[in-house]
């Protein structure tokens, strides 16, 4: 398998996801403009990051990714033991990331893209952090007596980690959510996220 990604963004937690797995893969670190050439778009012709390729087989989307990694290598236990139940664990905290917190922090990336008017982009920001608190306080809550998202390391946890990096940098209020702290702290101390922050020039 060969993922394209990009420093920081959704496809990192791709990238820790496929580290995790303990098998081979390549990795081809993208820039903005790379993801805009003729060759990139003629795998992904939106021209975002996640691409994954194996083979003949050219699949994109973050979420449609991370199930393929975890079905291609059942033995890292990605999707958990195997059972219908562990799976849709994952798979729902998987979509809690994906359709839900994730968007919520597009307001604050791009707030251009949401009003046109700049003296709307303040507000527009403040309520963003303020949505974006309250989901982590649910995934805060989830945490509590346990150190994974699903009770068990799921391809979630590597896509729910990148978006506690993006917390810093848009100045999301983090106080009293020590459960989350706690997270952030054995996956900052994780082998292979160590490797791959490495590896993208994060760490």
């Amino acid at each position: 398998m060969k993922l394209y990604t990009k420093p920081g963004s959704c496809s990192t937690a791709d990238h820790i996801a496929l580290e995790w797995t303990g098998q081979p893969y390549e990795v081809e670190v993208m820039t903005a403009q790379a993801m805009k050439s003729p060759e990139y778009l003629a795998l992904n012709p939106s021209g975002t990051v996640p691409t994954l390729v194996d083979g003949d087989f050219v699949l994109t989307q973050n979420a449609a990714i991370m199930g393929y990694i975890a079905d291609s290598y059942p033995d890292a236990g990605l999707i958990g033991d195997g059972s219908a139940r562990q799976r849709a664990i994952a798979t729902r905290w998987l979509a809690f990331v994906n359709a839900d917190l994730h968007p919520a922090f597009n307001p604050l990336f791009a707030p251009a893209r949401f009003h046109a008017d700049a003296a709307q982009h303040a507000g527009l920001k403040t309520a963003a952090r303020g949505r974006v608190r309250d989901l982590f306080k649910v995934a805060d809550a989830a945490l509590e007596g346990r150190q994974w998202l699903a009770g068990f390391r799921s391809h979630a946890d590597a896509y729910f980690y990148m978006t506690l990096r993006w917390a810093g940098f848009v100045g999301i209020d983090m106080t009293g959510l020590d459960n989350l702290a706690a997270y952030r702290a054995h996956m900052d101390a994780d082998e292979g996220v160590q490797a791959v922050l490495k590896a993208e020039g994060l760490s």
